[in-house]
């Protein structure tokens, strides 16, 4: 993750292309075919950096689904850690003015390609989460999004301290990590917190934040 800027070109990997029905319209996803063939031995040694973003996890189509199937006419819409995006082209189909934000500037750059592919309108931006100020200076919004994020500690930490400072609700789908029940009891000091498992394998559970008052 890294603040908002420039972000410089680098070699385009071979894409494929995969469809998928999002609030009454087919949207057109190009991806990376393989996420392991993008692994760089020295963006690890740095930080840690592994090309999740490059996967089109079940977390990500689940949360897509769900906010296809919500008014956000007028909503200012966030989402952490978006990889190939799919839930915030769902949310700006449904009328949002979408931010969608990650630390992998390549998942940037390619959801800006095929939000402009699909002639979908949304702000792609690179952001660290522990270095928010681009987003705390546009809060608070009217609701977060987030697929499959706590799959390391340090992920569920910053995100216990970022998601009270953003705004009032966020909606997080989760497969069942290691990470999530314990941040989602301590969020519990923030947030109502309402979960929904889903019926399809792998299950995916979609869990609805709401501050006191809030409600989307």
């Amino acid at each position: 993750m890294s603040r908002v800027g420039a972000i410089p070109a680098r070699a385009a990997p071979a894409l494929v292309e995969e469809a998928f029905e999002l609030a009454g319209r087919r949207v057109s996803l190009l991806r990376p075919p393989s996420a392991d063939e993008l692994i760089d031995e020295a963006a690890f040694d740095e930080d840690e950096f592994l090309p999740y973003w490059a996967e089109l996890w079940p977390s990500g189509v689940a949360l897509a689904q769900a906010v296809a199937a919500l008014d956000l006419r007028g909503r200012r819409v966030l989402e952490l850690g978006c990889g190939l995006g799919l839930p915030s082209l769902a949310a700006a189909l449904r009328g949002a003015e979408v931010l969608a934000t990650d630390w992998a500037a390549d998942a940037v750059r390619l959801l800006r390609r095929n939000a402009e592919r699909n002639g979908v309108a949304l702000r792609a931006e690179r952001v660290r989460w522990d270095e928010p100020e681009p987003l705390l200076r546009e809060a608070p919004w009217d609701l977060v999004l987030g697929a499959d994020l706590l799959y390391e500690r340090r992920n569920a930490e910053q995100l216990e301290r970022l998601l009270p400072r953003l705004g009032p609700e966020a909606l997080l789908a989760d497969p069942g990590r290691p990470f999530a029940g314990g941040f989602l009891e301590r969020i519990r000091c923030s947030f109502r917190v309402r979960s929904r498992r889903g019926a399809e394998q792998p299950a995916v559970t979609l869990h609805r934040l709401s501050a006191p008052g809030g409600d989307t």
